[in-house]
């Protein structure tokens, strides 16, 4: 059986048997913490912001008490496991085939993007301040927004800076802009690169944030080559809704980001 936290189940077996609840954590491989089930009476020493008492706790129950609850049919059902095309394992509903990935019913609750913050360091700004200007101006070109200047926070000797310079330009975008400017980096942009292959998958942060980076802004077709000083690298982290790393990937693949593809094995050997 396959499990995940914060699906909805329903108990088989025990003294709670026919209740359904929501699981909120896994205490090991094969044993789950579900919500108002399997309570029992516990003491608790009282604590700097809590009461002591007899508390009402729940306990691990094991996998083969319960059984996983279609969000769409609302019926329990041992889900089938199918592959999709990236290798990606998926849930399957035996009842009414609803594929459950993630397990939202809510429209209101499917992750969606929250904003786009574009970064770009300028190390040679300490000897020549007038960097700034010029790559200022490439990124409102590529952004459509006027960058703001970020500055040192503590002064390091080693590195000649000092707290207050210049270090960077940043640009946080949302709206129109957000989606305007990821169309333009996903369909003209990245095709751009030099023996492309797909972007690294590896690059989410854990909390639902993808963070890109680029070698060099001459990609973007808002550059004229002639005018630029220098190649300098950008950082794009996109931001979402979502603090789940496959959530917020199935977001972007939907979105048309060029995630590299996932190798599967082939399990029928030749003999």
């Amino acid at each position: 059986m396959w499990l995940k936290k914060k699906d909805k189940v329903l108990v088989l077996a025990g003294r709670d048997k026919g209740k359904r609840g929501e699981i909120l954590d896994r205490a090991s491989d094969e044993m789950f913490i579900v919500a108002k089930t399997n309570l029992v009476k516990r003491h608790q020493k009282p604590k700097q912001n809590e009461k002591g008492g007899i508390i009402e706790k729940e306990m691990p129950m094991h996998q083969s008490k319960l059984m996983l609850v279609c969000g769409k049919c609302d019926s329990a059902t041992s889900p089938k496991i199918q592959f999709l095309k990236d290798g990606e394992k998926v849930r399957v509903c035996r009842n009414c085939g609803e594929m459950k990935r993630f397990g939202v019913t809510n429209l209101l609750a499917v992750p969606r993007l929250e904003k786009i913050v574009v970064g770009v360091g300028l190390s040679d700004a300490r000897d020549n301040i007038k960097v700034v200007d010029s790559a200022s101006e490439e990124i409102a070109a590529i952004t459509g927004q006027k960058p703001v200047v970020t500055r040192a926070k503590k002064s390091i000797s080693n590195f000649k800076l000092r707290a207050g310079m210049p270090i960077g330009l940043k640009v946080t975008l949302r709206g129109d802009r957000m989606y305007e400017f990821l169309d333009r980096l996903i369909s003209a942009a990245i095709p751009r690169i030099r023996d492309f292959r797909g972007v690294e998958p590896k690059g989410f942060d854990g909390n639902g944030n993808y963070n890109l980076g680029l070698t060099e802004q001459h990609m973007f077709l808002e550059i004229d080559l002639e005018k630029s000083e220098k190649m300098r690298g950008l950082n794009i982290t996109v931001c979402t809704t979502t603090r789940k790393d496959e959530e917020a990937r199935a977001l972007l693949e939907s979105l048309g980001f060029p995630f590299k593809k996932r190798k599967v094995e082939n399990k029928d050997k030749e003999n």
